[in-house]
């Protein structure tokens, strides 16, 4: 859900772009806007593989 929120975002500020920006500019712009999208849901996927790993439940000491 996050994830199609942000892509949403991305390409609203795109086309806004495109408007403000005609030609190679702005599509240039709204590739990067999109571009973002794909790296934000990396790190999301990959703050979830990490929080799920095993080390990290090795890492937290054992109260005494």
């Amino acid at each position: 859900m996050i994830i199609y929120a942000l892509a949403l975002g991305a390409v609203e500020r795109g086309t806004v772009y495109l408007g403000q920006y005609p030609g190679v500019g702005g599509w240039l712009l709204f590739l990067a806007c999109t571009g973002s999208v794909f790296m934000a849901g990396a790190k999301i996927l990959d703050c979830i593989r990490h929080e799920n790993s095993p080390e990290k439940a090795e890492a937290v000491p054992a109260e005494t």
